[in-house]
């Protein structure tokens, strides 16, 4: 087998659908599976996968053992050449997959590839590709300078090796990944694919970002923003550096520092909720349901290329449209901030999207 896509699920059955769909597209001409670790969800999504998606492999967790611990579970029973670690609340394009493994083919001594994530408002997020957080560069990125902590040295639609990728997608080969024993259990959530990427590094591997496909990642529904936020990611720095870069003694105090500051944290201001004066439907069906649920008026159009006026909600239905379209024409139409998106999932009573990297997404049932 070529691919074993591994999904770690936790209470996100709505993104969880739409991710699975998006993958199941992906993956239609390579031999690959498709693994759900579910870390007790208290939400229907095991019953959702059951019967929406009968060949997913489905690990029901009886507890919630976080993203390390709930990843190694779901590749312990891969039994893919390659494996890709990807976040539910995602959605790939239809050649993601076979785009990457085919550059796989192209390089040695392979570690991690990455790809080009955006946000559900289409902008680019920047960890994507980032470089060791050494000491100095990650003080400056915690007192808010993010100087050195990304990797800019390259374009965000190019190739290029890079230190750090994010855990929402990571393809590697399982066989790297079993070498240097996988995600490292001490990190509950947050800063585990910091510590992966650089353990491969020091295994003698190289690392890349494939900046040629580009999946959403609606970061919001895994990454809230919030004192507990704050206390975990900085918590997982300190075993980062304590593991890593025992010697600086200085740094660990800062960062032991700011977990004690970030008790104090009650939360990230959220985003300005925007205002939206009308609804663009890109779809080739009128269901008159939609129009008791989205700003009015509403334009139904079939043309995706369409120039859009200010404070409009693009809603994409997938019945119509293929992921790779939807996401670039997202790519293109978030250079007007007032523009938003919301995704009709194909066959599904739902519509779901998010305004920020930030908040909560939006989850609408018609």
């Amino acid at each position: 087998m070529k691919l074993s896509v591994v999904i770690l699920n936790y209470n996100v059955r709505y993104f969880l659908e739409l991710c699975l769909k998006s993958v199941e597209a992906a993956i239609e001409d390579i031999e690959a599976e498709i693994i759900v670790v579910d870390n007790d969800s208290s939400d229907d999504s095991c019953t959702m996968v059951k019967e929406l998606f009968p060949n997913v492999i489905l690990i029901e967790n009886k507890n919630n053992y976080g993203f390390s611990k709930g990843n190694n579970i779901g590749v312990a029973k891969a039994k893919g050449e390659y494996i890709c670690i990807l976040n539910p609340d995602t959605v790939v394009a239809e050649d993601t997959f076979s785009r990457i493994l085919n550059f796989t083919k192209t390089e040695d001594n392979l570690g991690i590839v990455g790809c080009q994530l955006i946000d559900g408002s289409g902008h680019f997020l920047p960890e994507s590709k980032r470089n060791v957080p050494k000491p100095k560069v990650a003080l400056k990125k915690l007192l808010g300078n993010s100087n050195g902590y990304y990797a800019n040295h390259f374009e965000t639609n190019s190739i290029g090796e890079v230190d750090i990728l994010v855990g929402a997608f990571m393809l590697v080969k399982k066989k790297v990944y079993d070498i240097v024993g996988g995600f490292d259990e001490d990190y509950f959530m947050y800063g585990e694919d910091i510590d992966l990427s650089y353990k491969i590094l020091k295994a003698g591997y190289q690392n890349f970002y494939f900046g040629q496909t580009t999946v959403i990642h609606f970061k919001g529904e895994s990454t809230l923003k919030d004192a507990n936020y704050a206390k975990r990611f900085y918590g997982a720095m300190q075993i980062f550096y304590k593991k890593h870069f025992k010697q600086n003694i200085v740094f660990n105090a800062i960062v032991w520092l700011s977990i004690k500051l970030a008790r104090g944290l009650s939360s990230v201001p959220k985003t300005a909720k925007k205002n939206y004066l009308k609804t663009i439907v890109f779809s080739d069906r009128a269901d008159e349901t939609l129009k008791h649920i989205l700003p009015q008026p509403i334009e139904l159009l079939k043309e995706i290329e369409a120039d859009l006026d200010p404070n409009t909600l693009v809603l994409y239905d997938f019945n119509l449209l293929k992921a790779k379209v939807v996401i670039t024409d997202m790519k293109k139409k978030s250079q007007q901030d007032t523009i938003g998106f919301r995704l009709l999932p194909k066959n599904s009573n739902f519509i779901l999207g998010s305004d920020s990297a930030v908040d909560r997404g939006e989850v609408i049932h018609f």
